[in-house]
């Protein structure tokens, strides 16, 4: 009889292991899941980041363009306005010195 007793302590030790096991292993799968989503996450914000980097280096390369546009319709002024005043100069009949000045 001490083998039926022993029986059912056997038995209930099993089924305690096991669910101590199968708890083990439902934490496991959450935390799994847990950093699944956490990549899955992560991935996003880098997706999103690579596009704010295309979107930020179109802004800059338009901008380059613009001040290089900028630049060139400065230097057309600048010779535009010596070139007004000279013939001012010249047509007000200067003196000399204001002439060799320009």
């Amino acid at each position: 009889m001490a083998s039926a007793e022993s029986q059912p302590r056997f038995g209930q030790s099993v089924k305690g292991l096991l669910s101590d096991k199968v708890g083990s292993c439902s934490g496991d799968v959450i935390a799994l899941t847990r950093q699944v989503l956490k990549g899955s996450r992560s991935q996003e914000l880098l997706g999103q980041a690579a596009r704010n980097m295309v979107i930020q280096e179109d802004a800059i390369l338009h901008s380059e363009d613009s001040l290089r546009k900028m630049s060139i319709i400065t230097t057309h002024l600048q010779y535009q306005v010596c070139l007004s005043v000279r013939l001012s100069v010249t047509k007000a009949g200067g003196h000399p010195e204001e002439r060799g000045a320009l």
